[in-house]
């Protein structure tokens, strides 16, 4: 049975086509204002000028990566986002299974509006996942006046990113009744019956992901296998990114003995993804989701992943 399938083209037209009660959950990393990663902004970021995205310069000698600038969009430009995720809200949730999940990145600034918009679509609001990590967002200085207020940053540095999580209402009396018939309404705990955090350890993605699939948010496959396999309650179904970019997501389902579809509209996204979705899946055999742990070696989480792939080398795969 093929496990995989990827969709280039537009995401609500793609599940519009889907058949209803067909998805069991999505996760998604979506361009959250759907402008840093529409095709004027997108040409801007490949250009490496202007734009939404920041060029941010160089960081203690590292080399930072582009940032987009939520900050300038218009009160007009956000309201068009929360209008957006309704319409999309409205046509994903005939898609799902009655208490089927969605868990969505999102950005601090504009995380409200895409609540709002998921429950007038008819979803139900289940709160917030944090992933942790250190981060270069923020912590500005004013601008162009850096030397005149020494002390006094915009924003405060961001260390986390919000995962918004939905749910489609169950369709049975209780969530035992909704599992039993549609195996969906709850989360998969972690391995010893240990509940999936609202807070999880997270790191930069680590060298050896982004040399398979270089995508300005290409996010670590410790951090998805966690979150994608608590989607499915029950160990099995289907899961949806229709925001696939390079396809990590769709890895990290394939890494836990899930399906996945994906889909993306920028062919050069989709192209990556044809050919990381495999290569990224393979990497670290026994990192399959079930547990937070990942510094059981000393040294940085790159060391970890580094030495994981000596101890436990990826299958070999062909395309």
């Amino acid at each position: 049975m093929n496990r995989m399938k990827l969709i280039l083209g537009d995401c609500i037209s793609a599940i519009n086509g889907m058949k209803d009660d067909s998805i069991h959950g999505v996760c998604t990393d979506p361009p959250y204002g759907l402008v840093e990663f529409s095709p004027d902004e997108v040409a801007k970021l490949r250009m490496g000028k202007g734009g939404v995205w920041r060029l941010p310069p160089k960081w203690e000698g590292c080399e930072r990566r582009p940032l987009p600038r939520f900050s300038i969009l218009t009160q007009e430009q956000r309201q068009e986002i929360q209008a957006y995720f309704v319409q999309w809200a409205r046509v994903l949730l005939p898609k799902l299974r009655p208490g089927g999940h969605v868990l969505m990145a999102g950005n601090p600034v504009l995380q409200m509006y895409v609540q709002n918009a998921m429950v007038e679509g008819g979803f139900e609001n289940r709160g917030t996942v944090l992933r942790c990590y250190h981060g270069f967002r923020g912590g500005d200085r004013p601008k162009n006046a850096e030397r005149e207020f020494p002390d006094v940053c915009v924003t405060p540095r961001g260390n986390y990113e919000p995962w918004m999580l939905f749910r489609k209402p169950i369709a049975e009396h209780t969530v035992a009744a909704n599992l039993r018939k549609w195996g969906t309404g709850g989360l998969r705990m972690l391995a010893g019956g240990k509940p999936l955090p609202d807070v999880i350890p997270s790191f930069k993605t680590p060298n050896c992901e982004r040399e398979i699939a270089d995508h300005p948010s290409l996010k670590p496959q410790h951090f998805l296998r966690i979150v994608v396999r608590s989607l499915l309650p029950l160990g099995q179904g289907v899961i949806l990114d229709p925001f696939m970019g390079s396809g990590s997501t769709i890895a990290a389902a394939l890494a836990v003995g899930y399906e996945g579809i994906g889909i993306e509209m920028d062919k050069t996204f989709y192209s990556l993804a044809q050919k990381s979705v495999l290569p990224l899946s393979l990497l670290y055999p026994r990192l399959t989701g079930d547990s937070l742990d990942y510094a059981d070696a000393n040294g940085s989480a790159e060391e970890f992943h580094e030495q994981l792939l000596l101890l436990d080398p990826p299958a070999k795969y062909s395309m």
